[in-house]
């Protein structure tokens, strides 16, 4: 298992703090220890990979493989071992399965309950509709790309209720040609990272670049999975839009979602699924920071629906250069970590960047 390395001042931090969210597991991502640390050990058939996506632990076996099959080229992120920014999707597909957005929201059957399989993600389940697209699709171009070593192929199991998903790389990028492509570009640019001689900095900052390319890509395709919204309630929806659109943001500062970067943002994540009647900032069984974090993507979300998109567009317009982008990302810190900073200190700084591109 790859050593996990978090500083012991954020790890003190995060211990000291009543929110509800579980995104670790003695220090790794849920079910991490688990799950497959080599492709042997997930299903093989006639010498093809033929994992379950709809089992959580095989899902998350793709994120550790593709975390160990890149780390050797993700040097300009920094001396550590968890400086990848694909750190950020097994704590964030943890977050979704112990806040129970992976389950069954019909309420049809026991899928990823405690009473029935915590294992199982439930096809019926928005979250895991839209994380299909950023689990399954990447470790498929990997594949494809040689990450995994030469000849690799994979063929997805299709479980019960679980039809209407690619299953291979042929099908995905039948289905999905863009997201696909930007996920070939992304491992093809990370490999030919080694050969560049851009400053650290630029390097870090391409890679990040077409790392998000790919993961807003995937995002965008959530809309395939709009019809699952119709078994939640409103907060909950409305919570969802405001994450989707909280992505813009991240991805346009070219975000370097570490291990350490990803827990500060994921922790104040709300630890249940929100219900008819949820408003934040008076969630009373959700802690001061979760109401927080929902505050702010609700606010967001708002602002940009109110300002006809332009916010988002204005971030977008902002992040011109590696200088802005990397202050960006610290506004993002403040602005979701600080309760009291201030919205209207956000939207004057982005005004003011925006002029000086």
């Amino acid at each position: 298992m790859q050593r996990l390395t978090a500083s012991c001042l954020l790890l003190a931090m995060v211990a000291s703090v009543a929110y509800s969210a579980v995104i670790l597991d003695n220090g790794a991502p849920i079910k991490w220890a688990d799950s497959a640390a080599q492709l042997t050990d997930l299903p093989v058939e006639n010498g093809i990979l033929n994992p379950n996506p709809w089992n959580f632990v095989h899902r998350m076996g793709f994120y550790r493989l593709l975390i160990a099959a890149t780390d050797p080229y993700m040097g300009s992120m920094g001396t550590g071992a968890t400086e990848s920014p694909l750190w950020g999707l097994p704590l964030q597909f943890g977050w979704m399965q112990t806040s129970g957005r992976l389950a069954d929201p019909t309420g049809a059957t026991t899928c990823g309950l405690p009473t029935g399989d915590l294992t199982c993600i439930s096809p019926q389940s928005w979250w895991g509709c839209v994380n299909h697209f950023v689990s399954v699709l990447p470790f498929l171009s990997a594949a494809q790309q040689g990450l995994f070593g030469p000849g690799v192929q994979v063929i997805m199991q299709v479980p019960e209720g679980s039809e209407g998903y690619c299953t291979n790389y042929a099908d995905c990028t039948t289905s999905y040609a863009d997201v696909m492509a930007k996920w070939d570009a992304f491992f093809q640019g990370l490999k030919a990272s080694t050969e560049s001689t851009l400053p650290d900095n630029e390097k870090k900052d391409a890679i990040l670049g077409l790392y998000w390319a790919a993961h807003m890509a995937s995002l965008h395709e959530a809309k395939n999975c709009k019809d699952k919204q119709s078994h939640y309630s409103g907060p909950e929806v409305n919570f969802a839009s405001s994450w989707l659109n909280s992505a813009e943001y991240v991805s346009a500062a070219n975000f370097q979602s570490s291990l350490d970067k990803s827990i500060m943002f994921l922790t104040p994540l709300p630890g249940r699924v929100l219900k008819d009647g949820d408003s934040a900032p008076n969630i009373a069984d959700l802690s001061q920071e979760e109401n927080h974090t929902l505050s702010v993507f609700s606010w967001m979300k708002s602002m940009d629906t109110i300002l006809l998109g332009s916010l988002s567009g204005m971030w977008r317009s902002a992040m011109c250069s590696v200088t802005t982008r990397e202050k960006g990302r610290e506004m993002l810190e403040q602005l979701l970590l600080n309760p009291s900073y201030a919205t209207n200190t956000f939207l004057s700084i982005i005004t003011e960047m925006t002029t000086s591109c």
